[in-house]
């Protein structure tokens, strides 16, 4: 695959969901270093939805969970924040789903739920594979 890098393009933005961010905790990832090896130079954004959801997470979750949302909240603070409005009646996938399409750009989850609705749209999908690397899965032009 040629990367945009390699073909001289503007860099490639990537919405990354919440679980997307628990990765490096659980699996021992660098997501940050396999999205620019698998991307070349990407963009990783999250919405300001995203971090709603984290930050109720830090409060409302298992342990576990709080413990993971708080690191992802940290880890967060490495990717550009867009602000998003979620719109009535509206989850944080569709949020993600709807933004997606709107920017036409790829988005970074392990939420399997999320990746099938984002293949049935032709979204191309950033994910870890064999617990120790990240894939990509779609069209990236």
């Amino acid at each position: 695959m040629t990367t945009c890098s390699q073909r001289g393009c503007r860099m490639a933005k990537v919405i990354v969901d919440s679980n997307f961010l628990f990765i490096p905790f659980q699996f021992r990832v660098d997501v940050f270093e396999q999205l620019n090896s698998l991307l070349g130079k990407c963009e990783p954004v999250v919405l300001s939805t995203t971090l709603n959801e984290l930050e109720s997470l830090t409060l409302r979750g298992s342990e576990r969970i709080r413990r993971l949302a708080s690191a992802a909240l940290e880890l967060a603070d490495r990717c550009r924040m867009a602000e998003a409005e979620r719109e009535l009646g509206e989850s944080s996938d569709d949020v993600i789903l709807r933004m997606a399409q709107e920017w036409k750009c790829i988005v970074a989850t392990n939420d399997s739920k999320l990746r099938r609705r984002l293949r049935g749209l032709g979204i191309p999908t950033v994910f870890l594979r064999q617990m120790s690397r990240l894939d990509i899965e779609g069209y990236v032009p």
